[in-house]
């Protein structure tokens, strides 16, 4: 009777441990799943197979003329596309005779969208979002001014190119690479100023307009943000287009 309770007792340490190591490898395969997919951008494992490829974002080639851009559109697919990725709240792809420019506000459906830590990687003031009102700081209850991206309650933007996740930027830059295949490079930022500037210059497209007046605008916008230019670029709704007069100019010459 003994040898055979001895024996019952066995069986069930023998299952226990048995769905304890089922349970091990159940949450194994879980965790190396989530980090292989694009929910995950802050693993950065050897064997993620975002990470296999080789890098198909920023600089590749040592063209010091690299953003002189002949012309830009806009591109609804891929936009769409990487609006669609886990991290990604908004996104505006422009496309060139040459490079692919990325903008993008990030949220929270993805891990590891910032490649570090701490405040200094943070635009965004959201403490509005519990005391009922836009900023804080003044009170308001609206965003005001032609914005996507805003100090105050916004989805997140980053200061630096760098303080995106390089697992971020890849995913991003291969499904830009997939609608727009003849782009030399792609170019990705959440800077709030380029953010902004980027929607000023799809709102263009979207209403039909002719770009290739600003296109040096344009240029201009994407060397300061990614080739250390020199030149500050203005908002469009702060400087007409190349040729155009600006609204005072308008009026002077109006009253004469």
């Amino acid at each position: 009777m003994a040898a055979r309770h001895s024996l019952i007792l066995r069986g069930i340490a023998a299952t226990v441990c048995c769905l304890s190591l089922l349970g091990s490898l159940t949450a194994c395969n879980y965790v190396a799943h989530y980090q292989k997919s694009n929910y995950d951008y802050a693993s950065r494992g050897k064997n993620d197979p975002k990470m296999l490829r080789a890098r198909s974002y920023g600089t590749l080639s040592n063209n010091p003329k690299q953003h002189d851009n002949q012309y830009f559109e806009y591109s609804s697919k891929a936009s769409y596309d990487v609006k669609a990725l886990p991290g990604v709240n908004t996104a505006i792809v422009l496309f060139t005779d040459k490079n692919a420019y990325v903008a993008i506000l990030t949220d929270w459906t993805a891990t590891g969208t910032k490649s570090h830590g701490g405040a200094s990687t943070r635009e965004q003031d959201n403490t509005g979002t519990t005391e009922g009102v836009y900023n804080v700081d003044t009170g308001g209850r609206t965003p005001v001014g032609p914005r996507v991206a805003t100090p105050y309650n916004s989805y997140f933007t980053h200061k630096d190119v760098s303080d995106l996740s390089s697992e971020l930027k890849q995913v991003i830059a291969d499904t830009v690479r997939k609608d727009l295949p003849l782009m030399q490079e792609v170019h990705i930022s959440a800077n709030q100023e380029f953010v902004n500037q980027m929607l000023e210059f799809a709102k263009l497209a979207w209403g039909g307009e002719n770009l290739q007046s600003y296109t040096p605008q344009f240029n201009k916008l994407v060397q300061y943000m990614f080739s250390r230019g020199n030149d500050v670029p203005l908002p469009l709704y702060e400087a007409p287009p190349s040729g155009a007069s600006s609204p005072a100019e308008s009026n002077t010459s109006g009253a004469r």
